[in-house]
């Protein structure tokens, strides 16, 4: 295996001094929407790094939104214990760090699981909370950093739509477009206008082997900078035995270099480039092997029972899909007018088969196959979604793919410095 290594000196100190963050034109306003606590622990890792740069942000919100698995808010509350505890050694260093008490009062639990083909479903108090601070008066937009799904931000947008001109949002996308796909197809097709940077690969290029998007690159960085001599740093051995993931991360690391308005610029956050359109493919019938779509796609496929009596928005069949050594099941809804109907976007470039199964004789038994191309967003069709002037995402230009990363080397380059600086902050909880 490949051992990646950082090495800090004063050489490497110097050029990032020079060549490293640009100066933010003001403090921004973020509200974290995090699926922390469920199945991938690297949202735990981006929790401590916000922690230990909270100086940096107008911080407005902390909201569970769990698409998948476990997560809760208390789990975003037992991080912020942890920093409670490390923060008179930040203090010593650096003043305007978040209050621990503060951050709790603005902790809130949002949507558990994903939501019906509809793509919203009723009002939480993580919702209510994202609409309560895009309302707030402010010369500046509310910086919505989505480390999860979109549920909650769906259901904001639906119950008070007026905000979209408040609110700016950066999404790690990807595995989270996957488990959120009715949320997200709900705000492109009824939010063209909305501030947008929809983040589908270029994040990988942090933590990534070049020829393996979504592994984890192995270095010594954990026991060479981050250590156990803090309350923090002795919980981070627990996610990927201490090895540096974070894939949220480029979200803040975005917000904290240069012009957040600019997208297109240089960042430590990846760059990126206006599209116009998501691509979206409806069919009729199951997919088959000739059937072709960009990664991050929306695949729609629908089927008409005759005479069906279900209730709307109820599950109908299962689409189960191998993983690994287990098989993910995507549920279906009824949708009226004797259709049902399945979403399904693959997170990545790959040749997938799969199955139907239901109660349904109609559906029941249905074979299928897609293949998914390392492109995005891809060949145009006459059911995508259309976009306004203001949604960006990763640049296709094939100079900057990291391997089979799209994108990936507008980060890429910059991991040495984005962890050399990082390193300075866990020295001072290291003393």
């Amino acid at each position: 295996m490949r051992i990646k290594c950082y090495t800090i000196s004063l050489l490497s100190l110097f050029i990032t001094s020079v060549y490293g963050q640009k100066a933010v034109p003001v403090k921004p306003r973020i509200l974290i929407s995090t699926d922390i606590g469920g199945t991938d622990p690297d949202d735990n890792q981006s929790m401590t790094h916000l922690l230990m740069y909270s100086d940096k942000f107008e911080i407005e919100g902390l909201i569970s939104s769990p698409s998948y698995g476990n997560g809760s808010k208390q789990e975003i509350i037992r991080m912020i214990d942890l920093y409670e505890k490390d923060l008179p050694k930040l203090q010593k260093h650096q003043s305007g760090f978040a209050s621990p008490d503060y951050l709790r009062s603005i902790t809130k639990q949002g949507y558990h699981g994903n939501v019906s083909f509809i793509g919203y479903s009723k009002a939480t108090e993580g919702s209510n909370w994202i609409v309560k601070s895009a309302q707030k008066k402010s010369s500046q937009p509310l910086w919505i950093l989505c480390w999860g799904g979109l549920e909650d931000l769906a259901q904001a947008l639906h119950d008070a739509p007026e905000i979209q001109n408040k609110i700016k949002v950066y999404w790690i996308g990807g595995p989270n477009k996957k488990w959120s796909a009715n949320s997200y197809a709900y705000i492109v097709a009824n939010f063209p206008n909305l501030w947008f940077i929809e983040n589908n690969s270029s994040y990988y290029g942090l933590f990534s082997k070049s020829d393996e998007p979504d592994s984890v690159a192995i270095s010594n960085y954990y026991t060479n900078h981050i250590k156990d001599k803090s309350f923090l740093g002795k919980d981070f051995i627990n996610y990927y035995k201490g090895e540096v993931k974070m894939g949220d991360t480029p979200s803040l690391l975005y917000m904290m270099d240069g012009d957040p308005n600019d997208p297109t610029r240089e960042s430590w956050g990846c760059s990126f480039e206006k599209f116009n359109h998501s691509p979206r493919t409806v069919l009729d019938r199951t997919t088959t092997i000739n059937d072709t779509i960009a990664y991050c796609s929306i695949m729609e496929m629908r089927f008409t029972v005759p005479k069906t009596k279900a209730k709307k928005e109820s599950i109908g069949f299962w689409m189960e899909v191998p993983y690994g050594k287990t098989i993910q099941k995507w549920p279906g809804y009824y949708i009226g007018n004797d259709v049902y109907a399945i979403r399904y976007i693959p997170k990545k470039a790959e040749v997938l088969n799969y199955k139907l199964s239901s109660d349904i004789p109609e559906i029941n038994g249905k074979t299928g196959a897609l293949v998914a191309t390392n492109l995005w967003p891809g060949k145009r069709s006459s059911k995508d979604d259309q976009l306004g002037s203001n949604w960006f995402t990763d640049k296709h230009d094939p100079d900057l793919y990291f391997g089979k990363i799209q994108g990936g080397k507008t980060i890429s380059k910059w991991r040495d410095d984005i962890l050399l600086d990082w390193s300075k902050r866990w020295e001072w909880l290291n003393e």
